[in-house]
């Protein structure tokens, strides 16, 4: 088993999860954080501490989308490791249906 951010992080990207992760699996993007499959240790640790609730354990159905994004984004994007400030508008896009669609950027964030 292994965490992975999903949908809803897109353009809301807080990075609260980052702070707590004892392992250092967190990898930014343009607008969203992504975890290292392979890193994560499975602590969960980093769950509750997403304010947008985008942090699922890959047990649950219908995250292989997500388990590939996270995979594959998680080997280009720059580690993160330390809280940023959230987007200012991040309160606008917490809970909005087809983000992938619309706002996922492949682009990598700056990291650390």
């Amino acid at each position: 088993m292994t965490y992975v951010v999903t949908e809803n992080c897109i353009k809301c990207k807080y990075t609260d999860c980052v702070e707590v992760c004892p392992v250092d699996c967190f990898y930014e993007g343009d607008n969203m954080l992504v975890i290292h499959p392979d890193e994560c240790i499975d602590c969960g640790v980093c769950e509750p501490e997403c304010p947008a609730d985008a942090i699922k354990p890959d047990t649950e159905p219908g995250l292989e989308k997500w388990l590939s994004v996270n995979a594959d984004y998680a080997k280009s994007w720059p580690n993160i490791t330390q809280k940023k400030e959230s987007p200012a508008d991040a309160k606008e896009f917490d809970g909005m249906e087809g983000k992938f669609e619309k706002y996922f950027s492949p682009n990598p964030g700056s990291g650390d």
